[in-house]
């Protein structure tokens, strides 16, 4: 991903063991994203809420090509990462 690229953008809580996962994806593969805790940030858990039909599910990732991905699992996230 070139740096004048947007961002992928990836919501999560301190605590969601799913999040520490999906970091750990993104850092392997060395893709760069902005991280937004929710716990911390009422806006963007609003927006996550929306995003999830009501549910403030995290991780949840926005692509720069506006998909979201919600709790991938690993594999899901590589595939994603890897068409970018």
């Amino acid at each position: 991903m070139r740096s004048n690229q947007a961002r992928i953008v990836m919501y999560t809580t301190r605590w969601c063991g799913d999040c520490h996962r999906a970091k750990q994806v993104m850092q392997s593969m060395q893709v760069p994203y902005t991280e937004i805790d929710i716990s911390h940030d009422p806006e963007a858990a609003d927006l996550v809420v929306r995003l999830n039909r009501g549910y403030r599910s995290v991780p949840t990732i926005v692509f720069p090509d506006g998909s979201v991905l919600t709790e991938p699992k690993t594999v899901t996230l590589v595939e994603k990462l890897q068409q970018l």
